[in-house]
């Protein structure tokens, strides 16, 4: 099987159309890479920054360490149960209802919790990517009020998923912590 050229799926994903049947297992192969990656930074950031700081907010009316840690965990359980898997009972997160993953992110937990719940949320996210068979990626979904294709809904969890990456790494130099991978 042959790799599909970013410019490719750059075209596909610009007029909304999916990718061929014989390309698409390459596409979940590469968003699952991509969720992988960004896992492993997310979670090590939230294992580097101490559980001091994650009361610290860049300003009023901001997401603080700890709520941008529970964003990006309700978000991928949330995410992740669109295209049907429930997500832990525990989590209380119910994909047709967005209100839920305020309620999740509203929850006071430890940084241990948090660390625990992102590695659960990113496993998640995963078996709901690793799911998708190549008939499913132009499925049609509806998502937070309009139609989307199962594939754009993958690629929308990945891009979601690098904006906090990198609100993150913010978070973590403006409180003296060196992200671990630039160590």
């Amino acid at each position: 099987m042959s790799r599909v050229a970013p410019a490719a799926v750059l075209a596909a994903v610009l007029v909304h159309a999916p990718l061929s049947a014989q390309q698409e297992p390459v596409l979940v192969a590469d968003i699952l890479r991509d969720v992988a990656q960004v896992e492993a930074k997310v979670v090590g950031l939230a294992e580097a920054i101490p559980e001091a700081a994650y009361g610290w907010r860049p300003g009023e009316g901001v997401r603080s360490v700890a709520e941008l840690f529970k964003h990006v965990i309700s978000d991928n359980w949330l995410i992740g149960g669109i295209p049907g898997a429930a997500p832990p009972a525990a989590s209380g997160i119910d994909p047709a209802d967005y209100r839920t993953a305020g309620t999740y992110e509203a929850r006071a937990l430890t940084k241990a919790e948090i660390v625990a719940d992102l590695k659960a949320s990113f496993g998640f996210l995963a078996d709901a990517v690793r799911g998708t068979d190549a008939g499913k990626l132009a499925a049609s979904l509806e998502v937070f009020g309009r139609p989307m294709t199962q594939q754009q809904l993958w690629i929308l969890a990945s891009t979601h998923l690098h904006e906090h990456l990198g609100q993150g790494i913010a978070y973590a130099r403006m409180n003296g912590v060196v992200p671990p991978w630039s160590r």
